[in-house]
């Protein structure tokens, strides 16, 4: 149903929505009430913005959402995509529709907190510690660097004129300091194993290498060592490991 007066506005489940063209650029989103009046303001307002950008040579608005689009489109060939992706749908729901130059702490602080009591799977059911929640928040740093110093507009503008300090959070007070497993632990923990995880627990402690290069090792890369009557794996170079794009941890 298309709003009477002004055009571009569809009403849709009893909230409009906008759609329309003006001036070259595509305006499509939610204007997140259900009164028309208001709606035509947003509607304005955003076609002000577009006039600014046009004729003043002013910074476009960008939106998180859109910022982290960008973002997720240009890495979608690295390894991490899946945890980027994963990271960025918790993000969008606490600051997707805030402009770039509302992304700073006190904007942030609401996902915080919901991280810290809410996790997303059966392990992190009660919150997740510090350490997962700057995983998230060196993303949000990645994106804001990539606003301001490299994406720009067609005036050739950055998206985002500065960058703001975002803080994270302390991991040490979290972290339970690391140490090795003397002989009688590893007995201990050795003994819970059957005869296969046995030999694979034994192998990965002595050599280091992933999981992944274990659990999926295959026959085809035996290669015989006669000199020393036994064989080596080669894994090869392609080896995507647990996401098919992960590469070979060098040793």
């Amino acid at each position: 149903m298309a709003a009477k007066g002004l055009s571009g506005l569809i009403l849709r489940n009893g909230i409009w929505h906008i759609n329309k063209q003006y001036r070259g650029k595509t305006i499509r989103r939610s204007t997140y009430t259900s009164k028309r009046k208001e709606a035509e303001a947003v509607l304005i307002q955003l076609m002000a913005e577009i006039d600014r950008v046009k004729d003043f040579k002013e910074r476009p608005v960008y939106t998180w959402r859109q910022a982290a689009t960008k973002y997720l489109l240009e890495c979608k060939e690295k390894p991490s995509i899946d945890l980027l992706a994963l990271q960025l749908e918790h993000l969008d729901g606490f600051i997707g529709d805030l402009p770039l130059t509302q992304i700073h702490d006190g904007t942030l602080q609401p996902f915080i907190e919901h991280r810290k009591k809410v996790g997303f799977n059966r392990q992190a059911k009660n919150g997740v510690k510090n350490r997962t929640i700057n995983i998230a928040l060196n993303y949000v740093i990645a994106i804001l660097n990539c606003a301001a110093r490299s994406w720009r507009d067609e005036n050739g503008l950055t998206w985002l004129e500065t960058v703001p300090k975002i803080t994270k959070l302390d991991e040490k007070k979290q972290q339970r300091p690391p140490y090795p497993l003397s002989w009688l632990e590893q007995r201990i923990f050795f003994k819970e194993l059957n005869g296969r995880l046995l030999n694979m627990a034994i192998f990965r402690v002595n050599t280091g290498t992933r999981e992944q290069e274990v659990c999926k090792l295959d026959w085809q890369w035996e290669v015989k060592v006669p000199e020393l009557d036994t064989s080596i794996f080669i894994i090869p170079a392609d080896f995507g490991g647990r996401t098919g794009r992960g590469g070979v941890k060098k040793y």
